[in-house]
């Protein structure tokens, strides 16, 4: 059963800032570890990349320009069966999960940022999935992660404190 460990809005590298332990741990137990933009820099790209898991991801409005070149704007990942859609910027609060769900046909789980505020919320049959950011919370009650568990192509989300 594949463990997937979400991450978003990381805006690294800022002062002495880094990625909590927990987070590492998480993400290097993962079978596949997904970033939802906001990474900021190619060097941090790498050391996520350093991490183990393979790794996937979309550009967010702070990124460099080498991560736009290197990164696509929205992108569906396969794993476990599944099919999970990716976008950094979600759009304006009305009717968001909705216009999730229709960008991304077929997918088992929509996950975005840019928000920092977390979301784990069943819409229809498409789980809508914001992991928050496990560096930089602004409104959000706490620093977080996702992990996901997908069996026979069946989502199992899961909000990580951190």
């Amino acid at each position: 059963m594949p463990r997937v460990a979400v991450i978003s809005d990381t805006h690294l590298p800022r002062g002495a800032r880094a990625l909590p332990p927990r987070c590492v741990e998480l993400c290097r137990d993962a079978d596949l570890l997904l970033h939802c933009g906001d990474v900021v820099t190619l060097a941090v790209w790498e050391e996520l990349q350093r991490l183990g898991p393979p790794l996937a991801g979309v550009f967010g409005n702070m990124d460099d320009f080498a991560l736009h070149e290197l990164l696509p704007h929205d992108r569906v990942v396969e794993v476990g069966g599944a099919k999970i859609g990716m976008v950094h910027i979600p759009g304006a609060s009305p009717d968001r999960e909705a216009r999730l769900a229709a960008r991304f046909p077929g997918c088992g789980a929509v996950i975005y940022g840019h928000t920092h505020v977390p979301q784990v919320e069943r819409f229809g049959e498409i789980w809508i999935l914001n992991p928050g950011s496990p560096t930089e919370r602004r409104r959000a009650p706490a620093h977080a992660m996702l992990i996901l568990e997908v069996d026979a192509g069946e989502i199992t989300p899961e909000l990580i404190p951190l």
